[in-house]
């Protein structure tokens, strides 16, 4: 997820953290847009374990490539829908009546490549049971230090782990999983940390200090 620069300069120009109403800060991303501050809020940076919710973020995180996160959180309940709540079993089965369905669906992002790569995917994920699954899998590539971000610009958006784990996943069959989109997952799913020092939401997932 990118931070575009006209939303740092719809609060000011602060590159760091943004004291909200409720008293509380946030980064600059996620201090406008209600439903993006939700999304700060509860979910993003806590950490997800299962193969279900992890290939649920994947997925989205590959539909984001070269949009705004929000329009994709806009989309999510339509993804949901379409991509049967994101159950790897089901869309592994996507047939051609299945692909042509999801490009004709406006509620969704109808990008051909991404829309297949969602369907690999899954078919991919089905074949890591045998190896421990997805969620150790992805996992497995957590740094031993994560990064400690006073302002925006201190933020990393790719780091050795993640062109490790873009690599590995590539070599398993997934598309669609640069070393960037791979970050942006790690944060997300709270294997690394990167709010801002000053935000309320720092070391809440529990598993950095």
């Amino acid at each position: 997820m990118v931070v575009a620069s006209a939303v740092v300069a719809a609060v000011g120009g602060d590159p760091m953290t943004v004291l909200g109403e409720d008293g509380l800060r946030r980064p600059a991303w996620a201090a406008v847009d209600p439903l993006l501050r939700t999304y700060y809020d509860t979910e993003w940076g806590m950490p997800v374990r299962d193969e279900r919710g992890l290939f649920e973020r994947l997925s989205l995180e590959a539909f984001q490539s070269g949009l705004s996160w929000a329009t994709i959180l806009r989309k999510r309940e339509n993804f949901r829908v379409a991509f049967a709540d994101f159950d790897p079993e089901i869309v592994a089965g996507f047939g051609q009546a299945d692909r042509e369905r999801l490009r004709a669906d406006a509620g969704i992002v109808r990008n051909r490549s991404k829309i297949d790569a969602t369907i690999a995917n899954a078919q991919a994920t089905l074949a890591l049971r045998d190896e421990g699954g997805l969620a150790d899998f992805i996992w497995s590539f957590r740094p031993r230090t994560t990064p400690v971000p006073r302002e925006l610009a201190d933020v990393p958006t790719r780091s050795a782990e993640s062109l490790a784990l873009s690599k590995a996943l590539k070599r398993k069959g997934f598309r669609f999983v640069g070393p960037t989109t791979m970050f942006a997952l790690m944060e997300a799913v709270g294997i690394v940390d990167t709010h801002l020092l000053d935000s309320h939401r720092r070391g809440t997932s529990g598993i950095w200090s």
